[in-house]
């Protein structure tokens, strides 16, 4: 087996679906006896300082000769010229969780720049790996070869179903925990979310945010006004990152999984809460119509809030819809791919690269 390398801005413990991902990944390529070793970028990728630039120059120039680099596409893009160098020498894998020109509220200044540096980097690489189907569309603009792209999406872990709140409680009149997991960013949607409930005339439900609030700090200031406008302090809890033990609980409460995102390629969350037999509103981004289905959840367009508020009204109001939806749930749990699955794909893509 060839020596792979991943290359990562910042930490890779960040709790994000792209470097979950990516542990997972590195984890179980170990575990099949792949070498893997970690470069960790700065943190100012994908936009870098000139300083993190010459550092990856540096980091990128030890790696010995025929070894693998898999570079995730937040540093892909945006270092083109030492991806083109490193192609010489080595076979480079760009892992891209979603482009950098996908990312929501950009100017056109930018999108064009990054849009031209990330073109001149994938034309670099020996493999593409997107990890989720929807990403694909995304770098149509580039021109890649059909062949060079392989989709391998995320795995789940088997748990156990979720216990719920209002079931446990009993009757109707327990309130419905919703929950709702990611980045407090533009991409998540939780500006649509909030403003969604605060149109439910149903005053029967708690809504949980787990998510980082230090990322997007616009973001999470917006998030909180519409919270205080539609008066939803009581009913809405804001918990920051959560990870092992404490996430689960945070699973296992809730009775209604909620997904806003405006953009994904595939929706880990949603796949976790449907591993736990939780139903779900989605929208229709990423993976989420396929993986929920007809009888698991109910999908609407991304950034509709009053679709978005209808459907939260009907599954929050409606004990046996939501039962229902469980059902249907657990019927999809029994689909998911495990982790190894995912790993086992990604280790064919590095098995079949020429040396």
């Amino acid at each position: 087996m060839r020596p792979v390398v991943f290359v990562v801005p910042g930490t890779l413990r960040s709790l994000t679906g792209g470097y979950l991902y990516n542990q997972r990944i590195i984890d179980g390529l170990r575990e099949l006896g792949w070498p893997v070793e970690v470069l960790t970028l700065d943190s100012s990728f994908p936009r870098p300082t000139r300083d993190a630039l010459a550092s990856a120059d540096r980091l990128l120039a030890g790696v010995p000769d025929a070894a693998i680099l898999v570079v995730d596409s937040l540093a892909l893009g945006a270092m083109p010229d030492l991806v083109e160098r490193e192609a010489d020498r080595q076979s480079v894998v760009g892992l891209m969780h979603l482009p950098l020109t996908a990312a929501l509220g950009l100017d056109p200044k930018e999108e064009a720049a990054f849009g031209a540096s990330e073109g001149k980097a994938l034309h670099a690489t020996s493999r593409v790996v997107v990890t989720g189907r929807a990403a694909v569309p995304l770098l149509a603009r580039y021109g890649l070869p059909e062949d060079l792209i392989a989709v391998v999406t995320p795995g789940v872990d088997p748990v156990d179903v979720a216990r719920g709140t209002a079931r446990a409680e009993g009757g109707d009149g327990a309130p419905v925990h919703l929950l709702t997991v990611g980045t407090l960013n533009r991409e998540k949607g939780h500006e649509y979310l909030m403003r969604a409930l605060g149109s439910v005339t149903s005053k029967n439900w708690r809504l949980t945010c787990v998510g980082s609030l230090q990322r997007d700090r616009a973001t999470v200031t917006r998030v909180r006004a519409l919270v205080r406008q539609h008066d939803l302090d009581l009913r809405v809890t804001f918990t920051g990152e959560l990870e092992g033990q404490a996430l689960a609980d945070a699973f296992n409460r809730a009775d209604v999984y909620v997904s806003a995102s405006l953009r994904e390629t595939y929706g880990m969350a949603v796949a976790e809460a449907l591993a736990r037999g939780l139903p779900v509103v989605g929208t229709a981004t990423g993976a989420t119509r396929e993986l929920v289905g007809a009888d698991a959840g109910v999908i609407v367009p991304p950034g509709d809030e009053w679709a978005l508020s209808d459907a939260l009204e009907h599954i929050i109001g409606n004990a046996d819809l939501r039962a229902d939806l469980a059902d249907g749930a657990l019927d999809v749990r029994d689909r998911l791919a495990p982790w190894t699955e995912t790993v086992a794909a990604f280790a064919a893509v590095l098995d079949a690269l020429p040396h």
